[in-house]
Order: structure tokens, then sequence, then C-alpha cells
């Protein structure tokens, strides 16, 4: 038995477990409550893509008639080739019997329907030796093709990342998700609610905890309350995550508590030990005393925002390791978007997912829910806790891939954790989002790129320096041009967020912003990004005050859902009539070809001539500021100790030693050359700049050793064996 079952339900990642069910079953045992997460949606999903669902599947689609597309008939006509395949396919995903790829890859093997016609390149994307990677991507497209059946003759609601999506988005009433949720049960329903089941009678839980991150969980959600409530009522049922705490902030319509007892908003670790605590110690005879923080329920039959806990939050430092244990780490499946390369980190391998702040350090950008608490309220980890935290996770799941799901990680503490992750000698792969801040110095990007970093993604947002000043966004694009280029050099992949049809946006805005986008990507400083049109949100500065920026939202009246707005923008302009040209023009470059058409190429409608100079980004790096070393900057040393030779040279009766560096790297060497006393200090002085030592000089302090000795620091600091150090590995940070 345990006291809690935490659930996420169909559906999230297939790669990975979305982690706030293991971030909260990590605190949990730091209170010594007992509880079981279980991610639905990966076990659904593996009891859909099975032999025996899919006979029952073409079988249900041709005796009630469902196979009314040529794709679906042509799929339903290979269905023994679908049924031979689908589990070593599924297998081979999960990461068994590479072997495999080769009978993937091999022409005749695979059924192929409509998504292998929107196939590229293979050669292209993955050379002659990619055969794995190559394997996963068409074993993708055989799952989409499956997909598509299903929605077209099965459950036209049904989508590998989403499910009913629609109904959860801007649902301002709850009338049409209830609707829904008087209508039969769907297959997936039935899958879902069955491992439910099982769960429910292994585990008796007294409190159900289901975690709602998007929109497409929030039906299952419900079904799944709906299917406790009927059929074991004794259980308490809880909703929280990221869907409730963005969207659910005024829900009125009392019928949304005939499924939930309750629903938390924001952080839930808090929220849910009271509720543990009234759930498990009821005070029925004082129902003062039962507390809760920010909590909705249903009181008197009316829905009530109970507060009551003087309780502060819980430090981050308290809130325990994400502990991902019951989750089927072996079993979730990795598929491969050649389309996008970010994308393709998102979909492929399992990351453990940590977060280094709550919160975001800026907070300030006009179109986030900064008003909302899991971004406003900043509170970052120190790095030390972090790798703790890191070693921690490595051991309990075997994964040694990290995907930091921060806000926006601060410059400082990626700085810090990188030190300390490469001071214990760990070898880690990992990502993050981040602000293109000039904190992000070539040097500090070298630096995260040898802890293991291998991809940032950010916000270019608009590229026009008057929007992103009206964003408040705190960088400009030749800021942006800079850092991309500093994470470039260092081998770090950089993915970009773009964004068309901001409030004032103007047209020759949004072309010189693609004009901006494809410099960029043609110097080769992006390797990904994505288009969005701007969703004004509730919760963000221009939801407050829209007054401010020239729109005019479509209030409606809100029992359910608040958190999309429709709005009139002043300049009248249809944004929508650009998404396609500018994805188009996107995915072009992003294999890096369509850099010489003229951006007009992209339209079926007329546009004016961009007025960005064609060398706009080029010039941008040109003009970088010249860096200088603050006394307080810590300098480190990230290569090896040098192999040493000494020479002397007479000359007009007056000897001169030198001494010859020779270093060597992990694909190369170099040597510098230098008088043999400053070779000798150089070789003291590097040996106290590995991470290894402590605590780190700092800038001043090799200044102030190297003058106890010689003269003229600045001068040696900018000579020729000092340049060769600073292109090696001799950062200053």
């Amino acid at each position: 038995m345990k006291d809690l079952l935490l659930i996420t339900p169909p559906f999230t990642q297939l790669n990975t477990p979305y982690p706030a069910t293991a971030y909260l079953k990590g605190f949990l045992n730091t209170k010594s409550i007992s509880s079981f997460q279980m991610d639905l949606g990966i076990e659904v999903i593996l009891k859909l893509f099975s032999k025996e669902s899919l006979e029952y599947l073409f079988s249900f689609a041709e005796e009630n008639d469902r196979i009314n597309t040529e794709n679906s008939e042509r799929i339903y006509a290979l269905r023994e080739d679908y049924l031979n395949t689908i589990e070593g396919v599924i297998s081979f995903l999960q990461g068994n019997n590479h072997t495999f790829a080769r009978q993937i890859c091999a022409d005749s093997f695979l059924p192929e329907a409509a998504r292998f016609e929107q196939i590229d390149d293979l050669d292209w994307a993955f050379g002659a030796m990619g055969m794995q990677d190559k394997a996963k991507h068409l074993a993708t497209l055989y799952l989409e093709d499956l997909s598509d059946f299903i929605i077209d003759c099965i459950d036209e609601n049904f989508g590998f990342s989403r499910y009913a999506e629609r109904l959860g988005q801007s649902a301002n009433a709850f009338d049409e998700l209830y609707a829904q949720l008087q209508a039969p049960l769907t297959y997936i329903d039935e899958i879902t609610l069955k491992i439910l089941e099982e769960r429910l009678k292994t585990h008796q839980p007294k409190l159900l905890c289901i975690s709602v991150p998007f929109p497409g969980n929030l039906y299952s959600a419900f079904r799944c309350a709906q299917f406790v409530k009927a059929n074991y009522p004794s259980i308490k049922i809880s909703m929280g995550g990221g869907f409730p705490n963005t969207e659910l902030r005024s829900v009125k319509d009392i019928r949304v508590f005939d499924f939930f007892d309750y629903i938390t908003l924001d952080d839930g670790e808090l929220p849910i030990a009271l509720l543990v605590s009234n759930v498990l110690n009821p005070k029925p005879e004082n129902p003062d005393l039962n507390i809760f923080k920010r909590t909705f329920l249903k009181e008197d039959g009316e829905v009530v925002y109970l507060n009551n806990s003087i309780q502060n939050d819980i430090p981050q430092n308290q809130l325990g390791t994400p502990d991902y244990s019951d989750l089927l780490l072996d079993q979730y499946i990795s598929v491969i978007e050649i389309a996008n390369p970010m994308h393709s980190l998102w979909s492929d391998g399992r990351w453990n997912k940590l977060t280094m702040a709550h919160g975001c350090y800026w907070g300030k950008c006009t179109f986030c829910d900064i008003s909302l608490d899991y971004v406003k309220r900043y509170e970052p980890l120190t790095a030390k806790l972090l790798v703790d935290r890191v070693e921690a996770l490595i051991e309990q799941t075997g994964e040694n891939g990290f995907h930091f799901v921060d806000e926006a990680a601060p410059p400082a503490l990626m700085r810090e954790m990188a030190i300390e992750i490469i001071r214990r000698k760990l070898t880690i792969t990992w990502w993050t989002n981040i602000r293109f801040e000039k904190r992000f110095t070539a040097d500090l990007c070298d630096l995260l790129k040898a802890s293991g970093c291998i991809a940032v993604s950010g916000g270019l947002e608009v590229a026009s320096d008057r929007l992103l000043a009206l964003i408040d966004k705190g960088v400009t694009v030749e800021q942006v041009a800079t850092v991309t280029r500093n994470f470039t050099e260092a081998g770090i992949m950089v993915h970009s967020y773009l964004m068309y049809g901001y409030p004032s946006q103007t047209v020759q805005e949004t072309i010189d912003s693609l004009e901006m986008v494809r410099q960029l990507f043609e110097l080769g400083i992006i390797q990904s990004g994505f288009w969005h049109q701007f969703a004004l949100t509730a919760h963000s500065p221009i939801g407050v005050n829209p007054a401010v920026y020239g729109i005019t939202p479509h209030d409606k009246v809100i029992s359910f859902a608040n958190n999309d707005v429709m709005f009139e923008d002043k300049t009248g302009i249809d944004h929508e009539q650009f998404s396609f040209g500018l994805k188009k023009s996107l995915f072009n470059f992003m294999h890096g070809i369509g850099f010489d058409m003229p951006l007009q190429e992209w339209f079926d409608f007329r546009i004016p001539k961009t007025k960005i100079n064609a060398n706009f980004i080029s010039d941008c790096l040109e003009n970088e500021a010249i860096f200088v070393a603050r006394s307080t900057s810590k300098v480190i040393w990230l290569g090896g100790v040098p192999l040493v030779s000494f020479q002397a040279k007479t000359k007009k009766g007056i000897t001169r030693e030198s001494a010859q560096l020779t270093f060597y790297t992990k694909r190369e060497s170099f040597q510098i050359t230098t008088e043999r006393q400053k070779a000798e200090w150089l070789i003291h002085i590097l040996a106290q700049l590995k991470i290894s030592a402590e605590p780190l000089l700092t800038y001043g302090q090799i200044k102030a050793d190297y003058e106890t000795h010689f003269e003229d620091f600045e001068l040696f600091w900018v000579s020729k064996p000092i340049n060769t150090l600073r292109e090696q590995g001799l950062l200053v940070l």
C-alpha cells in the first residue's frame, strides 16, 4: 500500500518522463510519505502500439466502415506487414536490438504510407554511416503513419504528445469538455483506465495526485478522475501542474469538483504536504484546523480558494533530489525528426530533467506570464547541491544525459556548475534554455562545452531592436549575434525561438526580421529555430495592460480555463498570412539552402523589400568590444601539463636561456617558446589554474604574483605565448 499515487495522464513525451511527479516524489521522500508514480502516457502508447491492439484497431475500422481515405485504405491493405513489424520496431526504438537498424533501412522492409512521401534526402541528412539515426527516422515515419490511421479511423483526438488537446485550449467554459466526458469511452480511454485500475488495486492509495502539464493531458486527467470517483469513491483526487497553474486560476464551474476534490496552484510540494495531512489525518470535529495552501475545493456547493497556511513555500535546497523510481525508464521510445536539430533533442534519448533555479532571474519579458509564481519567484540552487543531485540521478537512473528545464538558466550558476562538474570529473551531456545575454563570453562558452553542454535554446523572438526593447527582452540583435557566435565556435548547438505578430509589429519589421534570421543561419551561428505567432496570455504584462500595447482583447466570461486571449491589433495586419513563408524559409535555412533566394520567393503575395543591409550581422560580429579582464575574474586552465625542453644561445658573450613548452590536446599539439624564467613561472601558475585547485585564482592575484618576479604583466598577458594559450583553453571568467 502507498499513501499517494502520482500520475501523469496521456500524453507528453515518448522518449522521457515529464519530471513533475519525480520532483514531487523526491520531496515526499524527505517527509517519509510513501508514494508510487506512473507515466500513463508511455504505458498507454506501448499497449496501443502492440500487435494485439493493432489487430483490434484494423478489425474495428473495417467492421465499422471507418476506412474512408486513400491513406487509411493503403495502411489497412498492408495490415499484415504492420502486424509483423510493430513489436520489432518498438523494441528497436526502446534501444534494443541495434542490428535491426539495417533491416529497417533496407528497401521494402517497413510498409510505407503518406508520411514517407515527405521524406528528405536521407543520405544528405545522415550520411553513409548514420545507420541508427536513419533507422530511427524511418521508424518514426512508420509510427506516424499508424497514428494517422488511428486519427482517421479510430479516434480523431489522438496525438503522440497530446490527447484531445483542443478541449483544453482556451476552454473558457467547461461545457465542451464536460459533454465529451459524458460520451462513451474511446479505445484509448479503455486502455488508460485498465492500466490505472491495476495500479489502484496494487497500491490502494488514499490520495491520487494527477499532474496536468499541458492542455493535451487535460481530457485524460478528467477521464481518470471520473473513473476513480465512480469506482473508488474513498480515494481523494487532486490536480496540479502547469495547466492549472496557468489556466485554472479563475475556475468557478462547480461541476469540475464532481471529478476532483482539490486543485492546487504553483509549486506543489507544500500544498500536497498539507493535503496529505488533511486526507490521512482528517479533523471532522474541527474543520477549521484543516490548513491549505493555494487550493481550490468545494464547500457548501460553491468553489472556494483556500490559502490559510502561513507557512512559506519550501526552499529549493530542501526539496530533495527528484526520484524517478517506479517509472519504466528502459521502455521509453526515442524518435527522430530531422527537420529541426533541437526537436530531435526533445524527442530522441532519455534525459534526466533538473532545474538549476526556480523562476526567471530576468522576469521582465512583456509576453511572458511573469506575474505567476513559477516565473516571478527566483530562487537558485548552489552549484554543489545541484551537482550532488546530478550524481544522485546518475546513480539512480544509469543515465548521464541532463536537460535543465529552467525558464532561463542563470549564467553565473551555469559557470559554477560547469566548474563543479569538471572538478568532480563527471562525464555528462546536458542542455538548457538561456537568454542571449552578453555574459556568455567566448571563454564561458568554452567552459560550458568542457563540462558537457551540447546545446542551448533561447528567445531571439522578433529580430528588431525596436520590438526587442518593447518586449523588454534586455538584448539587441547585435548582442544575440555575438553570443550565438560564441556558443557555435565552442561547439554548442544554438536553437532560437522566433516570434511574429507582436503588437504594433509592421509588415516591414516582419520582413526585416526574416532577413536578420537568414543572415544568422547563413553565417552558421544559429543551427536551429522555430517561428511561432504571438499569443496574448492573461497573466503577461500585455494581458494585464493591453491598451499600453495598442491591442483590444476580446474578453469572455471565465468559468473554467483562462490564459490565451483573442485580441485585435491596432495595425489591422493579418499576421497569420506570413506563417507559411516564414516556416518554409526557416526549414530551408536549417538545411543550409535558400540563402541566395530573394525573400519574396517564400511568399505568394507581395512583400516589401528588406531594409536590412546584407552584411548587417557580419558587421555586428566585427564591431565586438575589446575584452578587458577584471581583477576579480577567475582564470582557469583547461589544458594539461606541458613537456619542457630548454635551450641556450650565446651571442656576443651573453647567454640567453629559453624554454619550449609542448602541449598535447585531444586532437593535436602546439608549442610556445619564452624565456626560461618566465616559462618556469608559467608552468607553476598553470598548475594552480587547474579546476582541481581550490580556491581558483583571479586575474588580479596572477598579476600580483607575476609582478613579484617580473615587470609589465599587461605586456606579457598580450604576448604571443599567452595568446596561444588563450586559444587553447586559458579562460578568463
